[in-house]
């Protein structure tokens, strides 16, 4: 493809959803919504901070000085370490890892009040969702779609804290999808990646749209082009999505918050399996069944995990520790609960349906069967619970109590007092009342 062949810029995808976000009316329920979303974006980066890849990250960021994209890439890494931030299904992007330390560490340079503050996090989800809803489910198998599609969202959100022009805007996503990056092989040993690449998502959106706003140019057909996105790294591309529906509803009111501290494809089978912990009435378990969608078991299926991370990603330990204990937290995916669960983590088995696959993923689903010992049940062979969508999903949504809880938690456990977790908490809500941002650079190692 030649210079000569790439399409007018005002006619491209990214033309397209700059238009679209400038066209989209913001309420105050949807600065509102933001706010909670902000709170648990911040609450997920501070609990992150003691953990051994939190620890290297804080300390390396508090080595030397850093500009305002290294200070988006801690926040943003530090943020989806304790796998309970959030996710929005279609696109299966977790977008406030990189979307709200971009606009956290441009806000503060910039001195932005809550109301420009939210507006930019409502455009950064918008973006880096559209763009993944755009990839196909091909794309996943190989590549993590927060850390490719999540650079979109952070030049979005940066790109509205800047008040780029459309064309400015266009070429700041175009040099932000020319970093998109991420691969899944880390899975296989466990590696710390996953969290670089939130971190990498959030500063190189910012980047470039920090560059944008001085002039770089970047490639208009970033995602259709011959040499694209699209092309590069998504076999079955719905180009058409990423401009759909422009009038439906903001995707950070889409998206899910993660009650959990696991892969959120475990947590419809969580919720199932809590349901049945209370029925079981502590009989003996002879089987376990699990229905669930491929995207699942791609990411999923690990029968024997060896570390807290794998435990995370294991659909057998995270069901087997719903139904023995009644509750899944932190302490769920350590080695005492690993060593535990082992007897009834051994006899969980896991299957894509026909439900739940033609659901997703619009809908993450999944059903989990439990079989009795002796086959004594309550009422039948077997007992079944099922879930269409799991607790925290817009159709199953967390209280806004149950999120301040959540945050609280979340910030005691990165070594806050409860007292100024509380404060810290109320000032993030009061972004949607146009309250200022608050110095966040200590908390991170970030002078």
């Amino acid at each position: 493809m030649t210079m000569s062949d790439d399409p007018p810029r005002n006619d491209t995808l990214t033309a397209g959803l700059a238009a679209l976000l400038s066209a989209k009316p913001i309420t105050a329920a949807d600065r509102e919504a933001a706010a909670l979303f902000v709170l648990d974006a911040i609450a997920n980066a501070i609990g992150g901070r003691r953990t051994a890849p939190g620890r290297i990250l804080t300390g390396w960021a508090a080595a030397e000085p850093r500009d305002t994209a290294g200070r988006a890439f801690v926040m943003g890494a530090l943020t989806h370490i304790l796998e309970v931030d959030d996710l929005h299904r279609g696109s299966v992007v977790h977008p406030g890892c990189v979307v709200v330390p971009a606009a956290l560490a441009l806000g503060s340079r910039l001195e932005i009040g809550g109301h420009g503050f939210l507006d930019a996090v409502l455009w950064g989800f918008e973006a880096a969702c559209r763009v993944g809803l755009g990839v196909g489910p091909g794309h996943y198998r190989i590549w993590h779609n927060t850390a490719t599609c999540g650079p979109y969202g952070s030049a979005a959100a940066a790109g509205k804290l800047l008040g780029l022009s459309a064309p400015a805007l266009v070429d700041a996503f175009g040099n932000a999808g020319s970093q998109s990056s991420g691969l899944w092989q880390f899975m296989a040993s466990g590696a710390m990646t996953k969290h670089l690449h939130a971190g990498h998502a959030a500063s190189a959106g910012l980047l470039a749209a920090d560059l944008a706003s001085r002039g770089f140019s970047g490639p208009p057909a970033i995602l259709e082009g011959e040499k694209g996105f699209f092309r590069a790294a998504c076999p079955d591309a719905v180009p058409e999505n990423v401009l759909a529906d422009p009038a439906g509803p903001w995707a950070l009111t889409q998206t899910s918050i993660k009650p959990w501290p696991s892969c959120r494809h475990t947590h419809p089978a969580i919720d199932a399996a809590l349901e049945l912990h209370g029925r079981i009435a502590g009989r003996a378990i002879e089987a376990v069944a699990v229905e669930t969608y491929p995207a699942a078991l791609d990411v999923c299926d690990r029968p024997a995990p060896e570390t807290p991370y794998e435990a995370k990603f294991s659909l057998h330990h995270c069901v087997a520790a719903a139904l023995n204990d009644g509750h899944v937290d932190f302490a769920s995916f350590e080695a005492e609960a690993r060593n535990r669960h082992a007897p009834l983590r051994a006899r969980v088995r896991l299957a894509a349906t026909a439900e739940f696959t033609a659901a997703y993923p619009a809908a993450w689903g999944s059903a989990v069967t439990v079989t009795l010992e002796g086959g004594e049940t309550l009422g039948g062979v077997t007992l079944t619970a099922r879930r269409a969508h799991a607790l925290g999903d817009p159709e199953a949504p967390l209280s806004r109590e149950a999120m301040i809880d959540k945050a609280l938690m979340l910030m005691t456990t990165g070594g806050l007092g409860r007292a100024l977790a509380g404060r810290l908490c109320a000032g993030i809500l009061a972004f949607a009342d146009d309250g200022p941002l608050p110095d966040l650079a200590p908390f991170f190692g970030l002078a």
